[in-house]
């Protein structure tokens, strides 16, 4: 999690908890209790398609994989709850970073946030309910960003261009 402001950054912290980490979480959690072994493609549409953070209508999906026991093609049904009980601890993961982040920040910070909120990006941002979840655990705004998946591209251009010109200057000081 970055905080900027006006432009800067102002603190950084990060967690190893992104969005391929919750596909092994359900991979893993289909072979422990449903004893198949789904690829993180199929793991990835689960958790796009069902994947659910907060108690709702349960919705279903078909998933096909192989039967650890026989070796065979095995189709299941996975639902929403399952999904959620998955990647439950990862998320509490995430959730604790941006509380350590946000206990870290200046004073003076805090009430932008307060007022501002918060916007999450990448491919977990698109997890269904996560906003609300966060914003329930944190108690300020949390909007998704209109193009998660596109924003992280961008913002770590965006960051890779401000390293090379820091360099730059840094470079020049020494001469």
């Amino acid at each position: 999690m970055q905080l900027f402001h006006f432009g800067g950054i102002v603190l950084t912290s990060s967690t190893y908890v992104a969005g391929d980490t919750l596909d092994t979480n359900i991979i893993d959690y289909i072979r422990k209790n449903e004893r198949i072994e789904i690829g993180e493609t199929i793991a990835e549409r689960i958790k796009m398609e069902i994947g659910n953070v907060k108690p709702g209508p349960i919705e279903k999906i078909e998933v096909k994989g192989r039967d650890l026991q026989t070796g065979l093609p095995k189709t299941i049904e996975i639902d929403s709850f399952q999904v959620e009980e998955a990647i439950r601890k990862s998320i509490e993961q995430i959730i604790a970073t941006i509380k350590l982040t946000i206990e870290k920040t200046p004073p003076e910070l805090v009430s932008d946030i307060t007022e501002r909120g918060i916007t999450l990006c990448g491919g977990g941002a698109l997890i269904k309910k996560l906003d609300e979840l966060i914003s329930d655990r944190i108690e300020v705004p949390v909007y998704v960003a209109t193009n998660p998946l596109e924003c992280m591209v961008y913002g770590a251009e965006r960051t890779l261009d401000n390293t090379m010109r820091i360099k730059g200057l840094q470079s020049k000081k020494i001469k």
